[in-house]
């Protein structure tokens, strides 16, 4: 005949533990700190933290045609704050390279926001590019921006001095090619005033007239005195 089994060790008396207290305001204000996002099919508007995503992918590589046109949907729709907390101003050039289209749209709805200047600093103290000149030539001729004075008179002398610093002298006469039509662009719209910079692009045009462009900017400077 088998002998029941006995426990002879101790109880110990094991409580629930408390339940977690927190205040609604604390819940309400809490925002988690990475911005990992799952999309949904379902949604067909796009919300902060789907822009935050967009934006970051539009910083690290070019995007695929379907997500940027999501992206500047989604940055018709977004304020400035919202911009500002997806893209910091140190950001601005890659996304300028990488995507130029999702860049002019970040700044036109930037324009009139107290933090543009740092967007702008950043985007005039970047190497001078093909992409560069297609943003800013976007945002002094669409109608739309009015860009500083300053803003642009140093943007001008960057790409000039860009220009006369460049030893390749193919990839030389492609940009100074780029950068006489640019001038041109702002010259014949009345969007930069000739007179502050005449003597630095006038030496310009003289240093490159082998290049047809180049003498064609130096005629219109001349009609211009």
């Amino acid at each position: 005949m088998a002998l029941p089994e006995f426990d002879f060790s101790p109880e110990f008396p094991r409580p629930p533990p408390p339940a977690l207290q927190f205040h609604q305001t604390e819940w309400l204000h809490t925002r988690p700190t990475t911005r990992f996002v799952h999309f949904c099919p379902s949604k067909s508007t796009v919300g902060s933290d789907e822009l935050w995503f967009l934006l970051t992918r539009a910083y690290q590589s070019p995007l695929p045609p379907s997500q940027q046109q999501q992206t500047l949907a989604a940055l018709a729709g977004a304020s400035s704050q919202v911009i500002q907390s997806g893209l910091a101003p140190h950001q601005l050039p890659e996304v300028v390279e990488n995507n130029p289209m999702v860049a002019i749209q970040c700044l036109l709805k930037l324009m009139g926001s107290p933090i543009l200047p740092e967007y702008l600093s950043a985007l005039v103290k970047m190497d001078m590019s093909l992409h560069s000149m297609e943003v800013v030539n976007r945002l002094t001729t669409d109608g739309v921006a009015e860009l500083p004075a300053e803003f642009i008179r140093v943007y001008i002398s960057n790409c000039i001095s860009s220009c006369e610093n460049i030893d390749d002298k193919y990839y030389q006469n492609r940009l100074v090619r780029l950068v006489c039509v640019f001038l041109q662009s702002l010259i014949r719209n009345k969007i930069v005033d000739v007179n502050d910079l005449f003597v630095e692009v006038q030496a310009f045009c003289i240093g490159f007239s082998r290049i047809r462009e180049a003498a064609g900017l130096f005629k219109l400077l001349k009609t211009l005195e």
